[in-house]
Parts: structure tokens; sequence; C-alpha cells
């Protein structure tokens, strides 16, 4: 018997994606999966890229869950906090929600409304020292995607000087999956094919992450949805703080980072080269005429910006690789 893992919202995309990766994990059994309306279903009719996985969705309640040694919590924001508070001491959690994210209460309370939950370990293990953070820890929040897009990408600029941190403009554009899976009028195909449409302009929840977790203070993000099930790219510019190679800065950054990739000279991330691995892949530059720093990010937002970013804090607060069930690799076409 190996490491019990069970997974609360396991109906939903995020869900279906953990359950995906941790079915062929070597060193994570898969004991329980839960689910709100869908349980009482087998696993594979609700998901049926997973047929043949013997398993039925259970009531998500805190006794279905107890028995593991790790429960990733793949619930909407806000319904994270309550049922973590009922889990023995003894389980490690991994949030995928944005309930235990931000150390800041008010920022909470300004983008998410409701009482803040408080602050875990943050589970982006690519910045400083957050390794050895998330292998101590019991308890993670796993970032979001956008945040790990971003994040991935500004990050090391901020931290090494080669970028300012007070006028950071991003923009990037998501596939639907990263909505939910609840069935909403605006992401019907009909509506989606052929458009591409901004949201939550000037206000998006991100905001408060990604300055947090960059260092960032003033940022302005414009997302944008796209006519595709998954994956992010997000170009995201910043004002130099000193005369750097901003591509050089991330290559030293993630030297010794798997599924963290800058790419060649003169070669730019999409999203089609990132779908169904866990890797980040980045490009930068500076710009001919502003000379803006620009880096390119694009990421599978249900791997390393969901599902695949879960699993790897998971293995590293059980002492193992953090490649362990994950591929650096997408697949395509």
């Amino acid at each position: 018997m190996g490491i019990r893992i069970a997974v609360a919202g396991a109906s939903g995309y995020a869900g279906g994606e953990l359950l995906r990766l941790l079915a062929g994990h070597p060193e994570f059994d898969l004991v329980a999966a839960t689910a709100h309306s869908q349980a009482g279903q087998r696993v594979d009719a609700v998901h049926p890229q997973l047929t043949g996985l013997d398993l039925t969705f259970a009531q998500t309640t805190a006794d279905v869950l107890a028995d593991a040694d790790l429960v990733f919590l793949a619930l909407p924001h806000g319904e994270s906090a309550a049922l973590a508070a009922q889990l023995p001491a003894g389980v490690r959690v991994v949030d995928l929600g944005a309930d235990h994210r931000l150390a800041d209460s008010a920022a909470w309370a300004s983008y998410y409304g409701g009482p803040h939950a408080g602050t875990w370990t943050y589970g982006l293990p690519e910045l400083p020292g957050q390794r050895e953070r998330i292998a101590a820890a019991t308890r993670v929040a796993s970032t979001g995607c956008y945040a790990a897009t971003v994040t991935l990408a500004l990050a090391p600029l901020i931290a090494a000087g080669a970028a300012q941190p007070t006028d950071v403009v991003v923009v990037a554009a998501s596939g639907t999956s990263g909505a939910g899976r609840a069935a909403k009028a605006h992401l019907l195909g009909s509506e989606v094919m052929g458009d591409l449409s901004p949201y939550k302009v000037g206000a998006h929840q991100h905001v408060p992450e990604i300055k947090q977790a960059t260092g960032a203070t003033g940022l302005s993000f414009t997302p944008v949805l796209a006519p595709m099930p998954r994956g992010i790219l997000a170009t995201v510019t910043a004002l130099p703080a000193a005369d750097t190679d901003p591509r050089a800065v991330l290559a030293q950054a993630y030297a010794d980072s798997p599924f963290v990739h800058v790419l060649p000279e003169g070669r730019w991330p999409h999203t089609a080269a990132t779908l169904g691995g866990n890797s980040c892949h980045l490009q930068a530059t500076v710009d001919a005429d502003s000379g803006r720093l620009i880096v390119v990010a694009a990421l599978d937002n249900l791997g390393k910006g969901a599902a695949g970013q879960a699993v790897q804090n998971a293995n590293l607060m059980f002492g193992l690789p953090e490649t362990t069930g994950l591929s650096t690799w997408g697949v395509a076409p």
C-alpha cells in the first residue's frame, strides 16, 4: 500500500486532471474521490477519459476523506476552508482553491468577499526557498493558474533588480476550462468559437496573488477568454531597472527547475506545446521601441496551473522527487 490520496471536488475539470495524474502515480494510491451533484456516479461516467478507473464518487464529507494521508481540495473558491478545518491534524492538505493563498485579509475581502480563512504555505516550488517550505508543510495553498503563469515570468526579474515593480502590464489569454465545468451561457461552444473576449478587466481576483508572489506593486492585468479548452499564454511587460538581459536572468533562475523551460533564442512559447504536461515555457526580450522588458509564458492551466502543480507540491511534502508521476512534455498535435 502506497501513500493514500483523496480528492474532494473530483468531478470538475481540475479534479478530473488530478484523478488522471494520480491513477498513473507510482507512489500514490487513490482511495477516494468526492463530488456534490455527481455523488453516486462512477468516475468514468463523468470523466470518460478515465474509462477503466474503478471508482465511484462519494459525498464530500470530512469522514470520507479523513483516512487519507493527503487530501487534494479541488473545490470552488470559498468552500475549502470549512472542509479543511474538519480534517484531522495528521492529514496533509493541498488546496487548489484560493481560500488560503493570500496573506492580506483586506485583499481577500476586496477581491473575494467574506471572512479570510488564513494563510497556508504558498505552493509554487520555483520561488526561492519555497521547495523547502513546501516540504516542511502540512497545509499548502496551490497557485492560481494565471498567477503561476505570470509569477514564473516576472518574479525572477524583480528579485534580480532587472525590472521595476511599479509598472507591470499583463495581457493573458486562457482556455475555457479555467472557468470551471458548471454550465454557463457565455461558455457555450457557439459563444466561444471564433471569438476572443476580455473579462474581469481591471479587477481579476488573481491580481493580489500575483503581487504577493512577485513583489510587483503596480499591476495592470487584462485576462482574455480564448476559443480553446485549455492553456494560458501571458505577455508580461515591465520597465527595466537595470541594463540586463531578461532572458539570461530567467535562464539562471530556472537552471535547476525541471518544469520551467526558457526556450532557445528566437523560439516563442505557444499553448499547444505545453498541453497535458506540467511545464511552463518562457521567452524574453527587450522591446526595440519602448525599451520595456517583455516575457511571454505558456502553460497548461489544468497542468502546471492546477492539478500538475498540486501533485508537484504533494511530491515535495512526502519527500519524493518533485517530478514523480508528472511529465515535462506536452502532447501534440
